[in-house]
This record gives structure tokens, C-alpha cells and sequence, in this order.
């Protein structure tokens, strides 16, 4: 198992400090505060210090414990800032990503820093498969693809990509990333990730990289439900259907409080049919937990990951 964080050369972005069940993070020039679950030590800063340096504040609302509605709540504006801001991710080509304070009262702000390895081995793999195939671009696709970060490391390496969404003002946000990065040619997908992944089994369509990002609930556009606990091995397996058998990468990431890695390379290794005894030979298979360092060192786990490489 192997951890990994975020590039401490990324100049737009900072975890400065951690605790107390929330973050001090940076965003370009503007210092939020959100909460975190995962924080459980005390913050190194003094309150007054977070307060002093913080441009807004998120706060949990009366959602806060109830499946579906932990991110919700209010933010607080504690310096003056614009309602939105770009901030740029330089190490795979220059990606731009739009910022702003939720599509409605929610603690996400359009990109999650941790999720910085990830984006740079997505890009890493699609340079690799074009290296094998001079010419011919790989198709990806991207499920549960939020504001499309992974989409845009994808494309800029060369892949041709499908960025799957359930909700219709996340996909044009990822649209608006895209024109900021200066890439195009992204297909965009307003639809349940289930269902999509089944009919595309269907019609025998083939991906030669595959990213998933799944929640831990949601709902697809007409309303079908999600619930991780439930279908992700179904899914895993409706994936592996579709997934080149060779020449071919996949990233599952897990933000489900309770999922360890161990269980999520179990999942893939078993969705996936993967023979141990062919580790190293047909296949390569990693996993860990992507974390974040704040100013303090003191290490913030945040998600879990496995990567499939053929």
C-alpha cells in the first residue's frame, strides 16, 4: 500500500493547517475554511489566527450527519472575495480549473487537491498507450466526473473522452474548465453511470482507460438512486465489461468514510478477474490513500485508490 499527496510545487494551492474537524486551505489568493470529518487532532493555529487569515468560512448546516446531506450548510464571507476565481494546475499542461463557493449550499468549491497524483498518472497512462499505438488516441471515460479535472488530464495527454455525469450544471462546469484549459473535443454525458455502463456492454463499445469517482449516495438524472454499499461491486464487474482487456488503465478512487484500500484492490482484483500469479507479467496493480500535508506536517488522509495498468 502506498501513499501519495498532492505536488508541494502546486503554487495555487496550500493546506496550511488541519483540526478540530475542519481545514485552512488556499486557493490561488483566497483562504477558506471547511469542514472535515477526517480531522480529529487539534488545530495547530490558534482560532483567531484561522479567523484572521480566512476569506469565507463554510459551516455545517442541519443536514450535517444525515447520508446525502453532509456537505451542506452555509458559507460566511469574512473578507472581501469574488463569487468565483480560476486557479491553474501547471504539472500535467496546464489545466484551469473555475472556482466557486457550491452549485448551492455545499462545502465543494470545483476541485479537490488531493486528487493531484491521480491526474498526473491519468496522464502518465494515456501518454503510455499513445506510445504504444503511435496515432491512435485512446478512449477514456470518465464516470462520476464532477467538474472534470480527471476529464481534462485525460484530453490534454491526447485521449479522446467521455466525461459522465447524473447532474446537468456540473457537466457545464467541466465544459467551462475545458475552455479555460484551451482543450475541446470532450463528450459530455448527462446519465446514470449504471445504466450508461450496461448499454455501452451492450453495444460492445471498449474504453482503454476507465476513471470512477463513485459517491456514497446520489441520484441519476430521472431520479434512479445510488448507493455505494449496494452496487459498487455490480458496477465494478459492468466496468471490467467494458475495459480493454490489454493496453488499458483504471482508476477506482473511494471518499466513503469506512472503505479501506486493502478492501477496494479486493474489489477490483475480484471484479476485474485478476490471477495473482500474472502480477508484474499482464498486469500492474497498486493501491493506498491520497492525503494531504498541511504547513504543520501533520498528514490528512482523504481518500483511497486503486490503479489497474495493462
Amino acid at each position: 500500500m502506498i501513499l501519495l499527496e498532492s505536488p508541494k510545487s502546486w503554487n495555487d494551492y496550500e493546506l496550511l493547517d488541519s483540526g478540530d474537524f475542519e481545514k485552512l486551505e488556499r486557493f490561488g489568493s483566497y483562504i477558506l475554511i471547511r469542514p472535515e470529518p477526517k480531522a480529529l487532532w487539534q488545530k495547530s493555529l490558534s482560532n483567531k489566527e484561522w479567523l484572521s487569515m480566512a476569506h469565507t468560512r463554510f459551516s455545517q448546516g442541519a443536514g450535517f450527519g444525515k447520508s446525502g446531506k453532509e456537505d451542506a450548510g452555509t458559507w460566511t464571507q469574512l473578507k472581501k472575495m469574488p463569487d468565483q476565481w480560476q486557479i491553474s494546475y501547471i504539472k500535467t499542461g496546464g489545466l484551469k480549473f473555475n472556482l466557486r463557493m457550491g452549485l448551492t449550499s455545499f462545502k465543494h468549491v470545483g476541485v479537490f487537491p488531493e486528487q493531484a497524483p491521480n491526474w498526473d498518472y491519468i496522464f502518465k497512462e494515456t501518454k503510455r498507450l499513445i506510445g504504444l499505438h503511435t496515432g491512435i488516441r485512446p478512449k477514456v471515460l470518465n464516470l462520476f466526473a464532477y467538474t472534470g479535472a480527471a476529464s481534462l488530464a485525460a484530453n490534454c495527454a491526447g485521449a479522446d473522452v467521455t466525461h459522465l455525469d447524473s447532474v446537468r450544471q456540473v457537466v457545464t462546469w467541466a465544459k467551462t474548465n475545458m475552455e479555460l484549459s484551451r482543450l475541446d473535443n470532450i463528450r459530455w454525458v448527462i446519465e446514470d453511470a449504471l445504466k450508461f455502463v450496461k448499454r455501452e456492454a451492450k453495444r460492445g463499445n471498449i474504453y482503454q482507460g476507465i476513471i470512477m469517482d463513485p459517491p456514497a449516495y446520489g441520484h441519476g438524472p430521472e431520479g434512479e438512486k445510488w448507493k455505494l454499499d449496494e452496487l459498487l461491486f455490480e458496477f465494478l464487474q459492468e466496468v471490467s465489461a467494458i475495459t480493454a482487456p490489454k493496453e488499458s488503465f483504471v482508476v477506482l478512487n473511494l471518499y466513503s468514510n469506512g472503505y479501506s484500500a486493502v478492501l477496494a484492490e479486493t474489489l477490483v482484483n475480484t471484479s476485474f478477474g485478476l490471477k495473482k500469479e500474472e502480477k508484474g507479467k499482464s498486469y500492474e496493480l497498486s493501491f493506498g490513500e491520497l492525503m494531504l500535508n498541511d504547513k504543520f506536517n501533520k498528514a490528512l488522509p482523504l481518500s483511497v485508490f486503486v490503479r489497474l495498468s495493462r
